[in-house]
């Protein structure tokens, strides 16, 4: 979560380096924050974390001259949502003045139909979109159509530093929560502009011109329309607005029309049409509007960078010290003192007798210095020796794996298991092997999502 001292924006700027440096780090100069590995510190915590990413992604920034790159994708977003604010606008325009015609006489309930009926659908689609979790109903169509655009793409070796700094800002700012409700932000304010484009066209046309208004239909029964405009003229009487009355309502009827309308029925169905787009329309939007932003705002404020993707591993083990160099203190400098790196624990560091116990290890896998496996759990009757050794014991668990295997079910459930004869702190231990078998990052990020499966803390997986 993004602490007082760091901001959303500073957490998008890590994510954009993410890509950056995953896909085109010998293209980057890391002169700058070599001290920062030197001096890396061993207390773990989230917010000293992210201030440490936060000071070393500002360094490299500078030093790269990244400032404009990272900035761009935001302005291009910026720039794609005033486009489709115009076309929305030109849209309610024509919607608008297509349902007007060249008449004289406006049709009531069309002019309702074409500018509050998609709007309708589209508010509707909306809330079952949010409420279920449906990205594609939620997102609407502006979401659907950037979905093509270039950075959306797989990850390429030929990709620029540009195309990655975009990919991880539509990441973090397009998608997940974040992202729901920026794109709903989006979306409400494009119906806004379009019905209020359509409104403002519809005043000042019935200022400029007089037209009779007219309702009628076929297929429905011929009182559901009159009904329908005394159920929506309700709301509007606690504003003080007269809606058209019964003998106005049926005086507008199609078919009973011989002569002009006179000027209180005119005015009547005008106030109820611009209150109807009004309050059916604008007030529901405003308010979807406001909630939209404010939950932006807090998502905003609940967003976390992924501590489990192996980048921020490898960054928390160079920047965030795992090991203790311990030593001698006024050691008689005649005699070569031989120092011993021992692993860390949070805040404390892990105990030299913490309790080792390996997962379907073989022969050929590395522990490092100062861990001794225990156990070995390879069947049943291994595990339940392994479970009596650790409910016997008050240290630390460390449950060690083999990296190049892939994890399944039956290691989750293991672990899951292991753990629950323990009370204190457990950590998961990707060992290497002395064949050295490379362990591609596929297999490191599927181990770390174990972890995270497992309820294991992030910073609580030792890689070697």
């Amino acid at each position: 979560m993004a602490t007082h001292n760091t901001t959303f924006s500073d957490l998008v700027r890590l994510e954009q380096l993410r890509h950056i440096e995953t896909g085109k780090a010998e293209a980057l100069s890391y002169a700058s924050i070599a001290d920062m590995e030197t001096h890396a510190v061993s207390d773990f915590n989230y917010p000293v974390f992210l201030k440490r990413l936060t000071t070393r992604a500002r360094r490299l920034i500078q030093d790269n001259a990244l400032a404009t790159t990272l900035q761009y994708p935001q302005k291009l977003f910026i720039r794609a949502s005033r486009i489709s604010l115009i076309i929305s606008a030109i849209l309610g325009a024509l919607a608008a003045g297509n349902a007007i015609g060249e008449s004289s006489t406006l049709n009531i309930y069309w002019l309702l139909a074409v500018l509050l009926g998609f709007n309708l659908i589209s508010i509707m689609l909306w809330v079952i979109g949010i409420s279920f979790k449906l990205q594609g109903l939620s997102a609407g169509v502006v979401a659907q159509l950037a979905c093509w655009l270039p950075y959306r793409h797989k990850e390429k070796e030929s990709d620029t530093i540009a195309l990655l700094a975009a990919r991880g800002w539509w990441e973090a700012n397009l998608t997940g929560t974040v992202g729901k409700w920026r794109i709903s932000i989006l979306t409400h304010q494009f119906w806004l502009t379009y019905l209020a484009t359509g409104i403002v066209l519809l005043v000042l046309l019935m200022m400029a011109k007089q037209y009779d208004f007219i309702w009628g239909t076929t297929l429905l029964p011929e009182s559901s329309l009159p009904e329908l405009t005394q159920w929506l003229s309700k709301p509007m009487e606690f504003w003080g607005l007269v809606p058209p009355d019964s003998s106005q309502i049926a005086a507008s009827r199609v078919s009973a029309i011989i002569q002009e309308q006179d000027a209180e029925t005119r005015s009547a169905w005008a106030k109820f049409l611009l209150s109807a787009l009004l309050l059916y329309g604008i007030v529901p939007r405003l308010i979807l509007l406001l909630v939209s932003v404010l939950m932006l705002k807090l998502a905003e404020h609940r967003f976390k960078i992924d501590l489990y993707l192996p980048y921020y591993i490898t960054l928390r083990q160079r920047l965030m010290a795992h090991q203790l160099e311990s030593s001698v203190i006024d050691a008689d400098p005649n005699i070569v003192v031989d120092k011993k790196i021992t692993p860390r624990q949070v805040g404390q560091g892990i105990l030299q007798n913490a309790l080792a116990i390996g997962i379907e290890l073989d022969d050929h896998i590395v522990w490092p210095d100062g861990m001794n496996c225990s156990k070995n759990v390879i069947d049943q009757a291994s595990f339940s020796e392994a479970a009596n050794i650790i409910q016997k014991s008050d240290s630390a668990l460390l449950i060690g794996v083999a990296a190049h295997r892939l994890p399944d079910r039956g290691v989750q459930r293991t672990i899951r298991d292991l753990m629950t004869y323990t009370s204190g702190e457990v950590w998961l231990v990707l060992l290497r092997s002395r064949a050295a078998i490379p362990v591609a990052d596929t297999r490191k990020l599927a181990w770390f999502r174990t972890a995270e499966a497992c309820a294991i803390p992030a910073e609580c997986v030792i890689t070697q």
